[in-house]
């Protein structure tokens, strides 16, 4: 595509390899794929144009180039094609329910969410259930419990939100 479109083909095919070694090393480290290449390309000294296309592919951050709507484009392709994506979509759906009703399973948890394709728990609590001090506590049991009952790729964040509101009307 960077061909046809008279974009530099470098800058366009860097992200896409460098993203197919994170991918296979983002259950083994620390981060998600997208982390992981950006800091193997900073280690490399590649240029902030091969780093954006990286940042970019999941919209995670916008993108500044050609090149990196390209790789978006590539991404996109791959990921649509049969069997690209090694979970099934029942399994998948039903590790993300997991998670929640695990997350829901404790008291004062409300409206638990699972987001960034299943990365990340977002749990809110009732404010007179879970103090602020208890908030640190509740996520902590929250992920041992999913260490324990589930099985998942990479890293799941926990974030519980504890939110205390004040309404008043001037009449």
């Amino acid at each position: 595509m960077a061909a046809e479109l008279g974009v530099d083909q470098r800058i366009a095919s860097v992200p896409a390899c460098c993203m197919i070694s994170a991918r296979r090393w983002d259950h083994q480290l620390e981060g998600t794929h997208i982390s992981i290449g950006v800091d193997l390309l900073k280690k490399y000294n590649e240029p902030e144009a091969v780093i954006n296309a990286i940042e970019a592919h999941h919209d995670d951050v916008e993108a500044r180039s050609i090149e990196a709507v390209l790789v978006q484009a590539a991404d996109a392709l791959s990921a649509a094609r049969p069997g690209a994506r090694r979970e099934m979509l029942q399994t998948y759906v039903q590790r993300l329910a997991k998670m929640e009703e695990i997350a829901e399973s404790f008291d004062g948890s409300k409206r638990p969410t699972a987001i960034q394709a299943g990365r990340e728990i977002r749990v809110i609590v009732t404010p007179d259930k879970v103090q602020d001090s208890e908030a640190i506590f509740l996520a902590q049991d929250i992920a041992k419990k999913i260490e324990r009952e589930c099985t998942y790729p990479g890293h799941i964040k926990i974030i519980v939100v504890r939110e205390t509101r004040a309404v008043e009307y001037a009449k």
